[in-house]
């Protein structure tokens, strides 16, 4: 088994080109350098070294086994940052809406966790209902979330983007009669949103299609199968956005929250200020 402090010790008389200056790396003699080279081209059987007056150059040998040293010191050193470490950092539970999961937001926390590899990070994407209610109960560490615009609490809150859509190719204008609606299931603001617009509109409606998951009601929108609400980053291309000419006037506003539990840990927070960076640039982007 090769020794680290020999390697060390060759590494260090290639890169400087001598013994002297090598010496002064490792904090050792020069004699003691000298008789730590020995010792390393003892151990591999074969001379490490060409001596030629104050040059000194690796040998065939020596520049074969150069790459090697490099990769052993280095893992070694990689091998005491990490020893070094504090324990785990714990996890982080992390609850998201279902339209940020899909957005980009997953490329960001994978670069959380390789920056943090003792921290376990478990991230739920769920309807906005649910997560606020764990996260009230303790179940979540941090959240983002969908509510009525003005609510209290929260690290930072966005306004958010939403609009009526049908299909593009297979559109249903319901100006008039029974509207079909197409939304999560009951606990949803967004179909909390959509009933109460049009119930004050005077129109009557039914539940056309009813999804637990985003890719259902985008799909179920672009069949034409009915109408829904969808945050701007939900709707696709194949989704026709309608308006007050349409007869759909805006539905209540809503708002996108991050909050935190109130006994939040360092990487809790640590993890929160990424997001909030990442939302502020989805905001810009909207804007």
């Amino acid at each position: 088994m090769l020794d680290l402090e020999l390697l060390r010790s060759f590494v260090s008389v290639v890169d400087s080109g001598g013994f002297t200056r090598a010496s002064e790396r490792v904090h050792r003699t020069q004699s003691t350098v000298s008789q730590q080279i020995k010792r390393l081209e003892d151990d591999v059987g074969q001379p490490l070294l060409n001596r030629t007056g104050k040059d000194v150059t690796p040998t065939e040998a020596g520049e074969q086994l150069l790459p090697y040293a490099r990769r052993l010191l280095s893992l070694a050193e990689e091998a005491r940052d990490v020893m070094a470490r504090p324990g785990t950092e714990g996890a982080v539970r992390l609850g998201v809406p279902e339209d940020f999961a899909a957005y980009r937001l997953a490329k960001l926390l994978a670069a959380f966790s390789r920056s943090h590899p003792t921290l376990r990070l478990d991230v739920r994407a769920d309807q906005s209902a649910y997560l606020k209610r764990d996260l009230e109960c303790g179940d979540l560490d941090l959240a983002l979330f969908k509510r009525n615009a003005g609510e209290k609490g929260g690290i930072a809150v966005w306004p958010e983007r939403v609009h009526w859509v049908t299909s593009k190719s297979h559109p249903r204008h319901a100006t008039t009669g029974t509207v079909p609606l197409i939304g999560f299931p009951t606990g949803c603001l967004y179909r909390a949103g959509a009933i109460h617009a049009l119930e004050s509109a005077g129109r009557t409606w039914y539940m056309a299609y009813t999804s637990s998951n985003l890719s259902g009601i985008q799909a179920a929108v672009a069949a034409g199968m009915g109408l829904s609400i969808l945050s701007e980053m939900a709707i696709q291309s194949d989704h026709r956005v309608l308006t007050a000419k349409d007869g759909f006037k805006p539905i209540d506003r809503t708002e996108v929250a991050l909050v935190a539990s109130p006994d939040a840990s360092a990487a809790t927070l640590r993890l929160a200020d990424r997001l909030a960076e990442f939302c502020n640039t989805v905001q810009a982007k909207a804007a």
